[in-house]
């Protein structure tokens, strides 16, 4: 680690010695570092976050409100979430104790896909307690994230020209016809959501093959019903998405609506999962979205 790093990690120990005192502190290792915030995890249980923002009062601000967030979430999510150990707002710190379970993106693929639908229906309950919550009382928590459709085709249409030599050929005579055809139209009542419900964020029992919990909330927002189903369907195929909707408890004339939107951002969004993996070099990322180009830009 650098000097600013092992700086920050003495900072851990002091919080974590101040708001845990009967906690032993064997070991403080940088977890990684983002454009927010930068996280450390000690004894390999309890997350300790900084965020970066530089202004001391923005910055104990959005510490707050992640944390009100988290603990609004678990009184509402029938799955676990983190929960806040302890924040000290003036050092931009939030500190919470780990869920059981391995990220279902680290998990293998041949046992993944035996257990995806059981996965999405879990997935499909959970987006039904989300979404379920009156907009309007989550309103004060986050904001409003609905892009216009046309703007999701562009940006698609852009990262495409930089991930299309990766794409093989059999496949980019259909992702090329979806970018020229034009986007759906219908209108929506907008939601709270998880907002990025990829299988990276999806915590599993990799014994029993049950979810164990869902984290990272930092992108949770008001948006359409669909796009969290479109994550599914992008990470865990066309039967994943069929169960994640059947036990999505809504109007079964919205569900069809819902899972065509869905179709929508699978297709854009396999894309920037393509872009972000070629560029950072993890490979797991570039992998699933290969594979999801199979049902997603079928040749």
């Amino acid at each position: 680690m650098g000097n600013r790093s092992r700086d920050r990690a003495g900072d851990v120990r002091g919080v974590v010695a101040t708001h845990l005192p009967d906690y032993r502190i064997d070991s403080v290792v940088l977890l990684g570092e983002g454009e927010d915030n930068i996280a450390y995890e000690v004894n390999g249980e309890l997350i300790v976050r900084f965020n970066k923002e530089s202004d001391s009062a923005a910055r104990a601000a959005k510490v707050n409100d992640d944390a009100r967030l988290l603990a609004t979430v678990a009184d509402i999510s029938p799955l676990p979430v983190p929960k806040p150990s302890f924040t000290v707002a003036e050092q931009g710190c939030l500190a919470y104790f780990k869920l059981p379970g391995l990220p279902l993106i680290d998990l293998p693929v041949p046992q993944r896909s035996a257990h995806s639908t059981s996965i999405a229906a879990t997935l499909g309950e959970l987006l039904t307690a989300l979404h379920d919550v009156p907009a309007g009382r989550m309103a004060e928590l986050v904001n409003t994230d609905d892009q216009p459709k046309e703007l999701w085709l562009r940006e698609a249409a852009e990262t495409y020209a930089t991930v299309a030599d990766r794409v093989p050929m059999v496949h980019r005579p259909a992702v090329e016809a979806f970018l020229d055809a034009p986007p759906p139209t219908d209108g929506y009542a907008l939601v709270f959501s998880h907002n990025d419900l990829g299988i990276e964020h999806v915590l599993i029992d990799p014994v029993a093959w049950t979810v164990t919990g869902v984290i990272d909330w930092s992108d949770a927002a008001i948006v359409d019903p669909a796009y969290d189903f479109g994550l599914i369907y992008r990470d865990l195929g066309p039967d994943a998405i069929r169960q994640a909707l059947c036990s999505y408890r809504i109007d079964v004339h919205e569900v069809e609506a819902i899972g065509a939107r869905a179709a929508f951002y699978a297709r854009c969004s396999v894309l920037e999962d393509m872009a972000y993996g070629i560029e950072t070099g993890h490979d797991k990322y570039l992998d699933k979205s290969l594979a999801a180009l199979k049902w997603l830009y079928p040749a």
